[in-house]
């Protein structure tokens, strides 16, 4: 059954849909599964090429880009997808690991920094990623490369740092009657709302290097439909959505890194590379939004 979607502005899209709450092998990747069209997109009309639908999977001080082989560094993370994610990670090492993600093959690695309402921590739900062509042409767009590294937003944001990053909204669990609140900042969800936190990474690489010193300049976002002078690699836009069970006043959220403006999101590629691929080549260079099924 094709998944509905809703769009929420410059938040993206909120999608209602209920994830694992345990940790299960993915099903083996087929090559048969045809791709199902919808007209689901994101605002300037950008489809949902495909999603990723990953339950919580752990919290951790930990952060094998910013700080490898460093237990307990990190201010604490909630992890999401790869259920064996820690300082020591490697692409190898995730790669043998099971998933919470629905999608075969997503056993890449996907992290924010924990989330506390007044002292407390909120533990998350799940995580919806999506996947999209970032207003660049399709054809041109290529899978991540195979254990890419990635961090997007500012950590030591003490500010919103603009919708072309970070956004919050209110969960409206696919009632399109219902306001999403798209906000710079968490705004005030109400009964049955829950809150929504939204991270956008770029999408040009520089076609050579997995990862830099800050995980940040080896990647450009796209402007204007191109990529920027020395960032010639097109690749899919991602989107991570993560779900908190949280309504009411949020003046009282903080984050493990900080200010609550200091959302951000960590990316480690460590999908069945060839799974990747064929999503890329199946759902967002021709276009169209493909199902879990596909």
């Amino acid at each position: 059954m094709t998944r509905k979607l809703f769009a929420l502005g410059a938040a993206g899209v909120v999608l209602a849909l209920t994830t694992p709450a345990v940790l299960a092998a993915p099903r083996p990747p087929s090559t048969t599964r045809p791709p199902t069209t919808t007209t689901t997109t994101l605002p300037g009309d950008q489809p949902i090429n495909f999603i990723g639908q990953c339950a919580y999977s752990h919290s951790a001080p930990d952060d094998p880009i910013v700080h490898p082989n460093m237990p307990g560094a990190s201010h604490l993370h909630d992890f999401f997808a790869n259920g064996s994610t820690d300082a020591n990670s490697t692409y190898a090492t995730m790669l043998a690991a099971p998933s919470t993600c629905l999608r075969p093959g997503e056993k890449a690695g996907y992290w924010v920094p924990a989330l506390y309402n007044n002292g407390v921590k909120v533990q998350p739900t799940r995580m919806s990623i999506y996947y999209f062509q970032g207003q660049l042409a399709n054809a041109s767009i290529k899978a991540f490369p195979a254990g890419l590294k990635l961090v997007a937003g500012n950590a030591s944001a003490t500010t919103p740092q603009g919708e072309s990053v970070v956004t919050w909204s209110c969960d409206t669990h696919g009632d399109t009657t219902l306001s999403p609140m798209v906000a710079p900042t968490p705004p005030t969800c109400p009964t049955g709302q829950g809150l929504n936190g939204h991270v956008k990474f770029p999408n040009c690489w520089d076609g050579v290097n997995l990862d830099s010193p800050d995980h940040k300049s080896h990647m450009a976002y796209a402007s204007r439909g191109a990529c920027p002078v020395g960032y010639p690699v097109p690749v899919p836009k991602i989107q991570l959505n993560i779900f908190y069970p949280i309504t009411g006043d949020p003046s009282g959220l903080t984050l493990a890194s900080g200010n609550i403006n200091s959302l951000h999101g960590d990316f480690f590629n460590t999908w069945v590379q060839s799974e990747l691929e064929r999503l890329v080549n199946t759902c967002i260079v021709p276009d169209i939004h493909c199902d879990a099924r596909a």
